[in-house]
């Protein structure tokens, strides 16, 4: 027989990328029974998901939660035999530092985007408040096949909205320019209601009702008690229990068609694969395709990233003040240094429990297009989030641990036009004479549940492929 599931046991998958993409799409595909092997360029698995130590304290250094009511991130959490440890924030409220004041940050809105003017007061400006209420007196809203959401929103209520508080939202998700980003990409929800609305407010609104409807379905965020960053390792004994083989340190060098399949060179060696699945930033995939597929390889080329930096610090909490909430953001309109800070002692209860008097925060540097902020050395970017600290909240005290991690090229850019360049890749890559997908945050979406289910969908296309028959099968010989 030649149909994929008969024939599923013999194939051989490669799976380029130990990111949390990669891990999902080796986990389902093993789970289906085909031979995997997963190769990573780095001496260590996760990506973006990182779990690390301050001062003996458990911290995360990258992700530190996620969407909850996307049922792939949990779901594959309790898979990896994790479900135990999964956790809600013990606080969840959160703050904006703006206008040299923290406001608290006001609920009713959609990604920053108010269902009513009065659900900004306070935070915004009073002439801010009322442009927003004037939406009514504009003409009916229009936003064709995409747009901008920045410009959108700015157009429709006020540029004070996106300033305020849209812009520092996204940018904690995507560290980029609101007045760049794709709503359809980064907010499809709201996309979508505002074709059926004249008005944005009235859109956000049925956003908000379908929200509410959802209330009692649990926690919106969820982390895991020692760190998201556990996830991966945990996935990886998974893959390797079910027979798959990881390797880490094993970047690959090249990839050529042979036969029905392909041949994957790495560093060390070349291995025959019935299938491949690309889970690597869009710059590698890219790299990889350029012979193979020029189209594709130019497109993905095209992705542009952003760089951020975490500082992560530890404090004696006898030497603080009373924190409030699990942190604040803050909008870039204000010229801070740091964009976000979050408490974690407050927010997480597993890290205030293996804190030992100590109290950790952290705080994350650097935006799309800012990439120069970082060239400054570790001492200075600890200095300078010191010093908005010290003006948002208070703080004084020296901190007896600090910590950098840089992520450069860490955040994928979602700008107008971005889904039909994924639809454009995915098409090329799916006419390659040979089985071959790509996943990963470049394409659906940058969260965990999001970049899980990526991967999960490569797997299950690569299964859902005819096997090569046996006279072109790489490697045989025959």
């Amino acid at each position: 027989m030649n149909g994929p599931l008969h024939d599923t046991p013999a194939r051989h998958v490669v799976v380029v990328g130990g990111g949390i993409a990669g891990l999902a799409a080796a986990h389902r595909l093993t789970a289906a029974g085909a031979r995997v092997t997963l190769l990573e360029a780095t001496g260590r698995l996760g990506g973006k998901l990182h779990a690390g130590e301050i001062a003996g304290v458990p911290v995360d250094l990258g992700a530190e939660s996620m969407l909850a009511r996307r049922p792939e991130g949990v779901g594959l959490a309790r898979e990896a035999g994790l479900g135990d440890r999964l956790q809600p924030p013990a606080v969840a409220v959160s703050a904006v530092w703006t206008r040299d004041a923290l406001r608290p940050l006001p609920k009713g809105h959609v990604m920053g985007v108010p269902g009513t003017a009065a659900a900004l007061a306070g935070l915004l400006s009073p002439e801010g408040v009322d442009r927003i209420g004037r939406e009514g007196e504009l003409p009916p809203a229009e936003v064709g096949d995409d747009v901008a959401i920045g410009e959108f929103v700015a157009a429709r209520l006020g540029r004070e909205v996106v300033d305020r508080l849209v812009e520092p939202l996204l940018g904690g998700v995507y560290a980029g320019d609101a007045y760049r980003i794709s709503m359809r990409a980064a907010v499809p929800g709201l996309f979508e209601a505002a074709r059926r609305h004249d008005a944005l407010l009235d859109a956000v609104r049925e956003v908000q009702a379908k929200g509410a409807a959802q209330q009692g379905a649990g926690p919106v965020f969820m982390g895991l008690a020692g760190g998201i960053g556990t996830l991966p390792d945990a996935v990886a004994a998974a893959v390797r229990a079910a027979g798959g083989d990881i390797r880490t340190a094993t970047p690959v060098l090249g990839l050529a068609p042979d036969g029905g399949g392909w041949r994957v060179r790495t560093d060390r060696e070349t291995l025959a694969a019935d299938a491949v699945v690309l889970a690597t930033p869009a710059w590698a995939s890219a790299a990889l395709l350029t012979d193979t597929s020029p189209a594709a390889a130019a497109d993905l080329g095209a992705v542009e990233y952003a760089s951020m930096a975490l500082v992560t610090l530890a404090f004696r909490r006898a030497d603080l003040g009373e924190l409030p909430g699990s942190g604040f953001l803050v909008p870039p309109v204000d010229g801070r240094s740091i964009k976000a800070s979050t408490f974690s002692s407050n927010k997480w209860s597993w890290v205030d429990e293996g804190s030992d008097g100590l109290f950790v925060l952290r705080t994350s540097l650097g935006r799309h297009g800012e990439e120069r902020a970082l060239d400054r050395d570790d001492a200075e970017l600890v200095a300078l989030s010191l010093g908005d600290l010290g003006r948002a909240v208070g703080i004084t005290a020296r901190p007896v641990a600090s910590a950098v991690t840089r992520w450069t090229g860490g955040l994928p850019q979602y700008p107008v036009g971005h889904l039909a360049r994924v639809a454009r890749i995915r098409r090329e890559v799916a006419a390659l004479p040979a089985a071959l997908r790509v996943c990963g945050a470049a394409f659906d979406g940058v969260g965990i549940p999001a970049c899980i289910a990526d991967g999960q969908r490569a797997a299950d296309e690569i299964l859902a492929t005819p096997t090569p028959a046996r006279g072109t099968h790489p490697g045989t010989g025959e």
